[in-house]
């Protein structure tokens, strides 16, 4: 089964061109099926791209997913498209009036990971979505910024400034491989990692409601889940495709920010060539997982959640 979009959205050709099973409302109200309904917070500042990132991996499952995207009321995008957000976003604020149900919520990673929580101007209205998605959302698949963000909200667990950029392709490996996450995942595996900040492991295994299910030496704690997986906290990028880190680079590199060349990302760490893709097989194996964690453990009637 596939993903639910409207088709004027700029991910339904890109994905359709892939071969990404895609389909729009009108076929799917056609079916006697009730799609999974998985909620997208998007605050990274490559809109389109995430887009298309998340949809890639969410339209790799048999299920049928409806996805509604959500923006910040208190926030304006400078790189959204002119209209786009007000084509195909919805207020996130007037979700949680409406106390709207979903069986699945991500929240992605966001820009300002070196300002203090309080600091960023949606603070306070992302604090009320994670608080709404306690009550009102099956499981919350938390990403980057978005992971330190509801680990400190919801367990008082700050984040603390890295020496240097976490930047490039790491090992990690699996503590619990017969959790439902991880199904199928061998005993070690890849993943991209960007960010400046990081999250105490010994704050992670102080509290007794928080299970590190994955890290590695080098790049920290990179899963953490709660309450059975109904809260799950990514430190990195599954999502990634294959040219987003050369991207980011190559960004920083023209502004020029210190950036280390990211690692074990280019063939003999040679920004000249193509990267190889390492970490897109789990990436999907991971989505699936929790897909169809969600759709085995979500009431059929939203409206039963606890």
């Amino acid at each position: 089964m596939p993903i639910i979009i409207p088709k004027e959205l700029p991910a339904y050709d890109a994905l359709s061109k892939e071969r990404v099973f895609v389909m729009t409302e009108t076929i799917a109200e056609s079916q006697d099926i009730r799609p999974i309904k998985v909620g997208i917070i998007n605050l990274m500042p490559t809109t389109i791209d995430t887009e298309i990132q998340l949809l890639r991996l969410l339209g790799n499952s048999p299920l049928q997913i409806e996805i509604t995207f959500l923006n910040m009321g208190t926030h304006t995008s400078k790189n959204a498209p002119p209209g786009h957000l007000e084509r195909f976003y919805i207020s996130a604020q007037e979700i949680v009036r409406q106390k709207v149900r979903f069986d699945g919520l991500i929240i992605t990673g966001a820009p300002v990971e070196t300002l203090p929580f309080e600091s960023v101007d949606y603070w306070d209205e992302l604090v009320k979505i994670i608080d709404y998605s306690n009550e009102n959302v099956y499981s919350v698949l938390h990403i980057c910024w978005g992971a330190q963000a509801g680990l400190y909200r919801r367990y008082g667990i700050d984040k603390y400034p890295l020496e240097k950029k976490l930047f490039g392709i790491f090992p990690h490996t699996v503590q619990e491989q017969h959790h439902a996450l991880f199904r199928g995942f061998d005993d070690e595996f890849l993943a991209p990692q960007s960010r400046h900040t990081a999250n105490d492991r010994n704050a992670i295994l102080k509290e007794s409601r928080l299970t590190i299910q994955s890290e590695t030496e080098e790049a920290g704690v990179f899963i953490v889940t709660a309450r059975e997986g109904r809260e799950i906290y990514v430190s990195g990028h599954l999502e990634y495709d294959p040219l987003t880190l050369d991207r980011e680079y190559r960004r920083d590199v023209s502004k020029g920010l210190p950036i280390d060349v990211p690692k074990n990302y280019y063939p003999d760490n040679d920004p000249s060539k193509t990267p190889v893709v390492r970490w897109r097989a789990h990436a999907n194996l991971f989505f699936d997982n929790w897909l169809n964690y969600v759709y085995q453990e979500t009431p059929y009637n939203l409206d039963d959640l606890k």
